[in-house]
């Protein structure tokens, strides 16, 4: 081939070349690409099984939601925690308002005795707490004023007499013309005064106190001690008792209060926002935490038409029986009123609720798994005595951890189980002020993490309106169902303790 031939095919040469290198890096990437898509060995499908981020559901169970952590414990482990169980339960006092409330005296069978006599008390027959029948004698006084009247009656009926006597002689001598009628007149009027003044002495006897059967008495002539009984005016019980003997009265002193207990008033404040759901009429369930079992049924009689500026709330008032005396006064109890409704609603113990973070979580015993425990977030609603209910979150087929809950949120939180959220950078609690004191009364905080504490009071029943920590030098008052925040940072293990202003009531923060 000569030259010129030569310098003509080598340009197609290169173009042959060019190809040729582009094919090879495209069957290259092809090769590559379908590597990646080929199943995975049975060592690499084990190594991704072990691999919690790589858990895949089983066919059939529940897929774990975001929010669901598990916590192992050991058969141990539960029970030294006091760890129980129970299933979920459905209430129908959705439509119900809870009240909270103290048994009072019925104020329209109770009477304060005092005395009719200014005097010295001689004797006390009552005493505090004692019951007493109508009529029953409860204590004596001595009385100058009585012994007084006493006098000026047997005086005026003697003159009285003198002048009956008198008067009969008068009439005699009238008629045999010994007396002219001008002095049988005379003696008539005079008779009249006098036997005007017997009857005033004798109504004043009567108004201090003395019966018809001693004025009788004293008519007669016998004597009677200047002593005015002071008695009972109903059946009932002494509830306060202010004589002593030898203690000086007048009328206006207090001596007994006697209340009829076989009816009693139970007392409430009712917030505003709930006036729509209650009314005259309405039926009231009692229940008190001091008499477990017992439920009373009644009515509620008075809502107080004037809203408490302070507290936004009205009283209100439930009359029930009261039979055996079982209710005490000053007795706290939990009053459901209100129409209620055919809503039934899942609830579960105020003790299966945790706060963690800014959501209430409860712990579900896992189907066929002992000793394992999902941390589930739920929406409470209402608290029902001893009880709130769940808006969403549960259902009548779970089976929740009732008591020791606080344990296993304590197990998942030492294990790190829970995923961190931007709310778990800061360590939260919700302490209910009920009238049962803080609830919970006993809470746990982690060293070096911002906390904060959220104070709900629920009643007025209690002397905590306010909440002091000494040891963070804090105090702050807590105003009628209005959530209060205190934030700090615990900086050393230890604990950390609160209470009421009155120190009534106290709780614990255990720093660790």
């Amino acid at each position: 081939m000569n030259r010129e031939s030569r310098l003509q095919l080598r340009p197609a040469v290169v173009v042959l070349a060019a190809a040729a290198l582009i094919a090879a890096g495209a069957t290259v990437t092809y090769v590559a690409m379908k590597r990646t898509e080929l199943p995975p060995t049975p060592a690499s499908v084990g190594a991704a099984s072990s691999s919690p981020s790589a858990a895949v559901p089983q066919a059939g169970s529940r897929p774990k939601s975001d929010t669901d952590v598990t916590v192992t414990l050991t058969p141990e482990a539960i029970t030294r925690a006091g760890i129980e169980v129970q299933p979920v339960s459905v209430s129908s006092a959705a439509g119900h308002v809870r009240v909270p409330g103290t048994v009072q005296p019925n104020a329209y069978r109770t009477t304060v005795v005092t005395s009719l006599v200014g005097g010295r008390i001689t004797r006390v027959s009552a005493e505090l707490g004692q019951t007493v029948r109508r009529g029953q004698t409860l204590a004596e006084v001595y009385s100058p004023e009585l012994a007084e009247a006493q006098t000026r009656f047997i005086a005026s009926r003697a003159e009285l007499e003198a002048h009956d006597r008198e008067l009969r002689r008068t009439e005699r001598l009238v008629e045999i013309g010994a007396a002219s009628r001008q002095d049988l007149e005379r003696i008539h009027a005079e008779h009249t005064t006098a036997t005007t003044t017997v009857q005033s002495h004798r109504s004043r006897l009567t108004l201090l106190g003395v019966s018809d059967a001693q004025i009788a008495k004293l008519a007669s002539g016998s004597a009677m001690a200047p002593t005015v009984s002071i008695s009972s005016p109903l059946d009932g019980v002494v509830t306060a008792r202010e004589a002593n003997q030898g203690m000086n009265v007048d009328p206006s002193v207090p001596l007994f209060t006697v209340a009829d207990l076989s009816t009693v008033w139970i007392v409430g404040d009712l917030n505003e926002r709930d006036l729509a759901r209650v009314r005259i009429g309405s039926p009231a369930t009692i229940t008190a935490s001091s008499l477990p079992g017992s439920t009373r049924e009644g009515k509620v009689s008075y809502i107080d038409p004037q809203i408490k500026a302070d507290t936004r709330t009205a009283q209100l008032r439930v009359e029930i029986p009261n039979p055996g005396q079982q209710l005490r006064l000053g007795m706290y109890v939990d009053m459901e009123v209100g129409e209620g409704g055919t809503n039934t609603a899942v609830t579960v113990p105020r003790s299966a609720v945790q706060i963690v973070g800014d959501r209430s979580v409860v712990y579900i015993a896992a189907p066929g798994q002992p000793g394992q425990f999902i941390e589930r977030a739920v929406e409470s609603g209402e608290t029902v005595g001893d009880s709130i209910q769940i808006r969403s979150g549960l259902t009548t087929a779970d089976v929740i951890v009732t008591k020791g809950s606080f344990a296993v949120r304590s197990e998942a939180e030492r294990l790190g189980t829970r995923s961190r959220t931007a709310a778990d950078t800061r360590q939260e609690a919700r302490i209910v002020v009920s009238e049962k004191g803080f609830e919970p009364s006993r809470l746990s905080l982690r060293v070096g993490v911002p906390a904060r504490l959220t104070f709900v009071r629920t009643t007025d029943a209690t002397c905590a309106t306010e909440v002091a920590i000494p040891s963070l030098n804090i105090k702050r008052a807590l105003p009628l169902n209005q959530p209060v925040e205190i934030e700090f940072t615990p900086e050393k293990p230890g604990d950390v303790a609160f209470a009421c202003g009155m120190a009534m009531f106290s709780g614990t923060v255990v720093v660790g």
